[in-house]
């Protein structure tokens, strides 16, 4: 009879201490034209991400011509004074390497990854792009005809048509916040490459602008390659423009915009916010995550799991503009949809989930959840360079600290219950909230008007 054979086990390993993760903290410097550069060495991020910020705001653009900034961000891709847009296209290909770029409320930005290997192939192309962009007539007149051809796209999408019309309502018509962000038809079909130009020359310059760089730059001599590339850009050394004040009305009322025979009502349910500065900012991000944050906040535990009105209801808030003495302004909103029949329901069951935050506060269990998913997965949510350079170059966009992103994790594990209730509370009032609502007026208005929420008007779709 053999013997049994016998198995040796090795003890189980055990977990070792957790190390602390911070978010990363950059070297800031300034090169000899002007440029702030601020630079992250982030080991073992092969794909290195690069963000440039230009001091061209929206209310920059010449009057009558919303729009220019966007054509002029699309512009910056579409060849230089040494490549057509073709071959400009074709090199970032041999690179491997992706440049886009969008225009808002701050100004324009660029936005390059590329392996670290091509790093200076592509910072060469981006700094041709800044330092002698093409914007020839040909490719300026097609950038418009593709802007034209988005416009009814986005009058058609309920939210897009949505967020237009809280903008509208919310701020002056003589503020570039209450209109498109990236123009009109009226304004769009009058940019022309002259216009581009011109906008370029007055407001895009090395002094005024700052790049993020992150990735592992290990061998990488990056003080040399930014002197051969984006420090070969060169303009004069205007000061920055400074920011202007912005007025808002979010006095209670509600706007539909009328969509005869749809089977959906749009909800965008809006004010105007504090400065990201403001010293409630922590507690409002908590709050405001506990109250529409995700599946499992209170909005949509109520709205969506326990009465089946819609797929998920979001509240979040979105600096628009921030100022560096406080001045600036976001927008706070809860947006989502419902079928057309449950919009006085789902509205009116809204109204009591806001009026019972007010009366009986967050739970302890919410706020607790709120800052694990918030603090707990920051580490995830910054894995790749080009998230940890976006939120740089909005540190940056917004006159905020080099530190702020990993003051704002501590704060936010500091904030407790009470204060979180306070902030979500006082961002959204129900006595002082904008509802917007794309939807058939035909069902939804009476339903709506007996709520009691504030004045109803119907407006055109169109």
């Amino acid at each position: 009879m053999s013997e049994l054979a016998t198995m040796d086990f090795h003890p189980q390993p055990q977990a070792g201490q957790p190390k602390p993760w911070a978010f990363p903290a950059p070297e800031r410097g300034t090169l000899d034209n002007g440029l702030t550069v601020l630079r992250c060495h982030r080991p073992g991020q092969q794909v290195v991400a690069v963000e440039v910020l230009l001091a061209a705001p929206l209310e920059a653009e010449p009057a009558g011509l919303d729009g220019v900034a966007t054509i002029m961000a699309r512009a910056f891709s579409e060849g230089t004074d040494k490549l057509s847009a073709e071959e400009f296209a074709a090199e970032l290909e041999r690179c491997g390497a992706t440049l886009d770029a969008h225009a808002d409320h701050p100004g324009v930005r660029l936005s390059l990854e590329v392996p670290v290997s091509r790093l200076p192939k592509a910072l060469g192309l981006l700094a041709d792009a800044l330092r002698a962009p093409a914007f020839a007539d040909s490719e300026v007149e097609r950038l418009v005809r593709n802007r034209l051809d988005e416009i009814p796209h986005e009058t058609a999408n309920p939210a897009r048509r949505a967020a237009k019309e809280l903008s509208k309502e919310l701020f002056p018509a003589t503020s570039r916040m209450s209109r498109p962000r990236q123009g009109t038809e009226e304004t769009v079909q009058k940019i022309d490459s002259a216009a581009v130009r011109a906008f370029f020359d007055k407001h895009v310059r090395p002094a005024t602008s700052a790049a993020v760089i992150v990735g592992d730059l290990t061998g990488v001599d990056l003080d040399a390659l930014l002197a051969e590339t984006l420090g070969d850009w060169t303009g004069s050394s205007a000061e920055p423009r400074p920011v202007p004040s912005v007025a808002a009305d979010d006095t209670g009322r509600v706007i539909i915009v009328d969509r005869p025979g749809a089977v959906q009502t749009q909800l965008l349910i809006g004010r105007v916010g504090a400065d990201r500065h403001d010293r409630v900012w922590p507690a409002q991000v908590l709050g405001t995550y506990c109250l529409g944050g995700t599946l499992t906040s209170r909005l949509d535990r109520v709205l969506r799991e326990e009465k089946g009105y819609t797929y998920g209801v979001r509240a979040f808030g979105q600096v628009l503009r921030a100022a560096p003495d406080g001045t600036g302004i976001a927008m706070l909103a809860i947006s989502g949809s419902v079928d057309t029949p449950n919009t006085g329901p789902a509205l009116d069951d809204l109204w009591k989930v806001l009026r019972t935050l007010a009366a009986e506060g967050l739970t302890d269990a919410e706020r607790d959840v709120a800052v694990q998913n918030l603090v707990g997965v920051a580490p995830l949510k910054f894995e790749t360079a080009a998230a940890v350079a976006g939120t740089l170059a909005d540190q940056v966009e917004q006159y905020l600290p080099d530190d702020y992103q990993a003051t704002l994790y501590q704060q936010l594990a500091a904030t407790g219950t009470v204060e979180a209730t306070a902030a979500a509370v006082s961002a959204f009032p129900v006595d002082r909230l904008v509802t917007v609502l794309v939807g058939d007026a035909a069902q939804i208005q009476e339903p709506v008007k007996a709520l009691g929420i504030g004045e109803v008007t119907v407006v055109s779709a169109e």
